[in-house]
């Protein structure tokens, strides 16, 4: 299953390339971030969250349709203003009540290549706004309390760091095995 990059990996953070033709191989990567975001219950995901700086994002809102997002533009939001309590694949565990327009209207190309515009409000306008906000190198805990979000990034650095010190030891553990392996 494709990889979900966590916070603190570089390719969150930045910004996406619009996709230059909508080719057999963009259609199977569709595919598998359908799998991987299905598999971990998530209702978005956009190309950096799976290693990919491509405008990209695939969307499972409350009616269960699947759609997709390719080089997507959001053309309007309304005034009115919800609060949501929302998460990420990409941090898993986090969640905090984010402020985000009630309705968008966006234009992408779907998985064919057509272009098509969308009016959304409720569960799927706030997916999308997430999911172009990861195109753009912003994640959620941005837009949130900057306190929660500086305390969250450090545990994710800290996480890292003892994965790493954990990868480090494991690895030297097999080199001292293969070395006595090795004399005998």
């Amino acid at each position: 299953m494709i990889k979900i990059y966590k916070l603190g990996e570089d390719v969150l953070r930045e910004k996406a390339e619009p996709v230059a033709e909508v080719t057999d191989e963009i259609r199977n990567l569709i595919d598998d971030m359908f799998e991987a975001m299905i598999a971990r219950e998530g209702v978005g995901l956009a190309g950096p969250q799976v290693g990919k700086k491509l405008r990209i994002f695939i969307a499972l809102a409350d009616d269960k349709m699947r759609r997709v997002f390719i080089n997507p533009q959001i053309i309007s939001t309304s005034q009115e203003l919800s609060d949501y309590e929302e998460g990420c694949l990409s941090i898993p565990g986090v969640y905090e009540t984010i402020r985000r327009p009630m309705r968008v209207t966006v234009q992408a190309l779907n998985e064919k290549g057509k272009p098509f515009t969308l009016e959304a409000d409720g569960l799927l306008a706030r997916i999308i706004q997430h999911e172009v906000d990861h195109l753009d190198g912003i994640l959620f805990i941005d837009r949130g309390d900057k306190a929660f979000a500086e305390k969250i990034k450090l545990q994710f650095k800290r996480r890292e760091e003892k994965l790493a010190k954990k990868k480090a030891e494991r690895e030297r553990k097999q080199q001292r095995i293969a070395a006595k392996e090795k004399r005998t």
